[in-house]
């Protein structure tokens, strides 16, 4: 393989032989890397807490969570909204980057897929665990009873569940679609027991023009049904807080505010994780610096809209003369939540605007760094959200200060070790990059060329 080009895609002396050796070669390996023996080890214990703590919840419920009056909802909600913005720029760049023709999206879209589907089941566990009494989350789904009970559909943590469920099942549908060429490439590949697995999951895949066109087919529409869902399913999680007359949460800014939120941090968490095994794996000729340098601009737009979200929810709350939402903004401008508040700002506004600079956006050092910061913030952000409002009520006997307990802080590791096991089983046994749709950018050469 060649060495990189930055102007190109992929480098131009790459073949169709040499993607697939490139991607396949730490899936196909006999051999297990120790590195991710030791990583599997380490990420399986938070695997072992996150049962833990969702043991303890269902043995003690939620009152061993910091959560009580007046602050019901704690850090819990906190991870949920993160989790769901994290899950949301895999969408973004196979869906709407696909609709909109982009073919650099063709190098880094299935690894971004996978980071999102293992995010939607982190964001997921929260809602049911905060439901009080977890064991009868089943009581959400409008499924026949002698009684005729019925969710209730007034609370938000119905429209999270319904919101977050079709999220995640049209996200899996949609990874699995462009999945499918690859794994009968890796059943053609293999041998024994592992070549009957890989045909199972191929469904029969030959390659042949109808084949195609119905991949091609069921691949727009689930594109279409996504981009939708990128917008909807952040724009309900925000509508638990701007449907709550508490100051703070009560502004029609939060929809759009939301939506860029999830797409600035879930593009950070993309370079988090995709510098490191783009190394590992070495894949330096088929995800550039290019790559990231797009992705830093796409992270850079969010961002801007973000800080945009920032001024105006400040303004409006002093535009609104409400006393309440004042004695907050004094809060948080020179108050007992200043120091969060100037932090979140260092990290989503100062820090990024750093992306405007080229160099910037090239560094893959300073990429990795500021995609860490930006996660720390964004975290920080909705911890923002969610209990500063809380801890201001309308009433001086609504105010109160919030405190996350050890089984808080074990529920939200555990969750982060869930996340990086699920996506080192991924990187090991599926193809990282999507084979068959890079193969589609190497340019043709006549028969017999070299």
């Amino acid at each position: 393989m060649a060495s990189e080009r930055d102007a190109s895609w992929i480098d131009g002396d790459a073949d169709l032989a040499a993607i697939n050796d490139l991607v396949v070669a730490t899936v196909q390996s006999p051999r297990t890397r120790r590195s991710w023996l030791r990583a599997l080890a380490l990420t399986g214990g938070g695997v072992l807490a996150l049962l833990v703590a969702v043991f303890a919840v269902f043995w003690w419920y939620v009152g061993i969570w910091g959560v009580d009056t007046p602050v019901y909802w704690g850090i819990a909600i906190t991870n949920f909204v993160w989790w769901v913005g994290i899950a949301h720029a895999g969408t973004l760049i196979s869906a709407i980057l696909l609709l909109a023709g982009q073919p650099w999206r063709r190098a880094i879209n299935r690894f971004a897929e996978a980071m999102t589907l293992i995010a939607i089941a982190c964001a997921g566990m929260y809602p049911l665990l905060h439901l009080g009494r977890p064991e009868f989350f089943y009581w959400l789904l409008p499924y026949p009873n002698t009684y005729g009970y019925w969710p209730q559909f007034l609370s938000p943590l119905v429209w999270d569940f319904f919101a977050v469920a079709t999220y995640g099942v049209t996200s899996l549908m949609f990874w699995y679609i462009g999945l499918v060429p690859d794994l009968a490439t890796m059943r053609d590949r293999s041998t024994g027991m592992r070549a009957r697995i890989y045909g199972v999951f191929a469904l029969g895949w030959r390659g042949s023009a109808r084949h195609w066109e119905r991949h091609q087919t069921a691949y727009l529409l689930l594109a279409g049904l996504a981009t939708a869902l990128v917008v909807s399913v952040h724009t309900v999680v925000s509508f638990d807080f701007a449907i709550a007359q508490l100051p703070g949460w009560h502004t029609t800014v939060f929809p759009p505010y939301f939506v860029a939120g999830a797409i600035f941090s879930g593009f950070a968490m993309v370079l988090t994780l995709l510098i490191p095994v783009r190394a590992w794996l070495g894949l330096r000729a088929l995800v550039t610096d290019r790559h990231f340098d797009l992705c830093a601009r796409l992270m850079l737009t969010a961002g801007l809209v973000v800080a945009y979200g920032y001024a105006a929810e400040l303004f409006f709350a002093w535009y609104s003369g409400d006393p309440h939402e004042r004695e907050l903004l004094a809060s948080h401008l020179h108050g007992r939540s200043a120091p969060l508040f100037w932090t979140l700002i260092s990290l989503n506004v100062v820090l990024p605007q750093s992306l405007w600079w080229p160099a910037a956006r090239r560094s893959v050092g300073w990429l990795f760094v500021l995609s860490i910061l930006i996660n720390v913030g964004m975290w920080l952000e909705r911890y923002f959200i969610v209990i500063g409002a809380l801890e201001h009520g309308l009433l001086p006997t609504t105010g109160g200060a919030y405190w996350p307990t050890f089984w808080d802080w074990l529920t939200f590791v555990g969750t982060l070790g869930f996340f990086a096991f699920f996506m080192l089983l991924f990187l090991r046994f599926v193809p990282a990059l999507a084979m068959s749709e890079l193969r589609e950018l190497v340019p043709d050469r006549p028969r017999g060329a070299t």
